[in-house]
């Protein structure tokens, strides 16, 4: 559903082909982050991927060796898409907003092994990364080809309030629907744990008050951002930006999941 939302006109055919390809990798790094990987080996895998080093790959599970080289190849064909139909080459841009993301899942990955509990600032720093609505829209970016510059890019990697609003959107909507397994240990990676513990005289249903008054905040800067002028970018990418975060309230409405009905009216009516 990402790429049919963010990339939604006709003629974008292709580029909706290209831009899955980076959102199925990120829930495959994600559960390696989460679930497949020891502290130790997810440490030599960000390492790997920030240096972007085949020859880096070799002390690593055979089944991170795989992600990372499916990484590799995926990144290098997004980049000739790129070369080819706008003459830029955004390798390096890709290359450095895939080392943060998993510099972000690593952030994470050490507070649950610690049972570290975050302050709220310091959570929504990582979080605003790891909901990979950045990566998201870098690949978007590049993919529509529209105002690239050198001041556009340096712009957009400084995670800008049209990427960071519906990052914080996705997050916050995600940590709302979040209930802790009473059997789970440690962080459970949710800003309204951070939340509890910085403020222990507040009730949960006042937690997610006030996380909801935050989501309306981000709702705000971003139509403020969209309905502007949305410069460096271009009117076609906050568009983009604005129907990622569409979506994920669209999704969360249903617990993050789809009924069957509401996908197809989203597709066919």
């Amino acid at each position: 559903m990402w790429a049919m939302t963010m990339l939604s006109e006709p003629q974008f055919s292709r580029h909706r082909i290209e831009l899955m390809k980076p959102v199925s990798l990120i829930y495959i790094i994600d559960d390696i982050f989460d679930v497949y990987g020891t502290l130790d080996e997810l440490m030599l895998f960000t390492e790997a991927i920030k240096r972007w080093d085949i020859a880096s790959i070799d002390l690593l599970p055979s089944h991170m060796k795989i992600c990372c080289m499916a990484l590799h190849n995926i990144t290098n064909e997004i980049a000739y898409f790129v070369y080819k139909e706008h003459r830029w080459n955004p390798i390096d841009s890709l290359r450095r907003a895939w080392g943060e993301l998993c510099d972000a899942f690593l952030v994470e990955a050490r507070w649950y092994a610690s049972g570290h509990i975050p302050k709220p600032e310091e959570y929504l720093k990582s979080a605003v990364i790891s909901s990979a609505m950045h990566m998201l829209c870098v690949n978007i970016f590049f993919l529509l080809g529209e105002q690239i510059t050198k001041e556009s890019i340096d712009y957009l990697e400084g995670h800008p309030t049209i990427i960071s609003s519906p990052a914080m959107i996705l997050r916050l909507l995600d940590d709302l629907g979040k209930v802790k397994d009473g059997n789970q240990e440690g962080f459970d990676g949710s800003y309204l744990e951070c939340y509890l513990k910085e403020n222990p005289n507040s009730s949960v249903e006042n937690a997610k008050k006030h996380m909801k008054g935050m989501i309306l905040d981000a709702w705000k800067r971003l139509n403020k951002e969209c309905l502007s002028s949305p410069e460096p970018f271009s009117r076609r990418f906050a568009q983009s930006s604005l129907n990622g975060a569409r979506l994920v309230r669209t999704m969360y409405d249903y617990d993050g999941h789809f009924p069957e009905n509401q996908v197809n009216s989203l597709l066919y009516n």
